[in-house]
């Protein structure tokens, strides 16, 4: 399964040995790790394997973004029934590669063993270049709310796949193979972001968690959430309100920060709310039903 992987430049000693050797410039690694279990978050008859590579290393990576970093290294725990195809474990590794080479990591090693069903324990490494880490807690009263990435489409996805449906592409793409915008995070670190967190279990959630961590009520504008017309036409085809796709949706990891009043944002960045004094989420000055992806509730 290793066979033919790439290197990357902080990659001393790589898959092969008791373990790997990692380089990083300022002495500090960012480590984070993620779990995904047939059945629960991904389904091999909605998925390729090759999406699935892609889906588990964006999970990961978009942690590392999430603090002001850039990803460095994979590592691979891999857990599979002895009678999976050959086929179907190389597509999962050429899509973990694949998903290396849009941020210039590499996988460095892992585990392999057997399972009833297949289960991914992913550990990514990255490296904050001399940067602070941007934590959940830093947001204070005054600042701006931005996201970067997409909203509601991998949810919008999910649901058109769990009608029975194939299309729009556009959607199932989003549900099956996300696309995190990696770069904006060490950016939006420079950029003096106070806080930041990428939207794995929905906008409302991940922004509550911003919000406890950091003692503050985040207020939300309905009117600055963009609503694609892509996913109003899916929300009026299967009967469903497009802004509970945006707003408790998650599998697009975007990426979602507070800044001071008065940065200056870049194009990739749309401010969507403001900090104020007080707790939890607000939607239009309203509370907004968390939603959003809870384990065992």
């Amino acid at each position: 399964m290793t066979a033919g992987l790439a290197s990357a430049d902080s990659t001393l000693l790589g898959p092969g040995d008791d373990a790997a050797v990692v380089a990083t410039t300022d002495g500090r690694v960012v480590a984070t790790t993620d779990m995904l279990i047939e059945g629960r978050h991904f389904r091999r008859d909605w998925s390729t394997a090759n999406d699935v590579g892609h889906k588990a290393a964006a999970r990961n990576f978009a942690d590392i973004a999430a603090m002001g970093a850039v990803p460095t290294a994979l590592l691979v725990g891999f857990a599979t029934p002895g009678d999976l195809e050959v086929i179907w474990a190389d597509g999962l590794v050429a899509g973990l590669r694949e998903e290396c080479g849009e941020v210039g990591a590499a996988v460095v090693g892992g585990d392999i063993t057997e399972a009833d069903v297949i289960c991914l324990g992913i550990t990514a490494l990255g490296d904050l270049q001399g940067r602070a880490p941007v934590t959940l807690s830093g947001a204070r009263v005054g600042d701006i709310v931005a996201f970067a990435g997409r909203l509601g489409w991998a949810a919008a996805g999910f649901a058109v796949l769990s009608r029975g449906f194939r299309s729009p592409v556009q959607v199932v793409a989003a549900h099956r193979r996300p696309e995190p915008p990696y770069a904006e995070g060490p950016r939006a670190a420079e950029a003096g972001a106070t806080s930041m967190t990428d939207v794995s279990d929905g906008l409302v959630a991940d922004l509550g968690h911003i919000a406890e961590a950091s003692g503050v009520r985040i207020d939300l504008l309905g009117a600055q959430l963009p609503v694609p017309a892509k996913l109003a036409e899916v929300g009026a085809a299967l009967n469903v309100d497009p802004r509970l796709w945006v707003l408790t949706g998650g599998d697009d990891y975007a990426l979602v920060a507070t800044f001071p009043a008065g940065t200056a944002l870049s194009e990739a960045w749309t401010r969507i709310g403001v900090v104020n004094e007080g707790e939890g989420v607000r939607v239009d000055g309203r509370r907004w039903p968390a939603g959003g992806h809870e384990h065992f509730r």
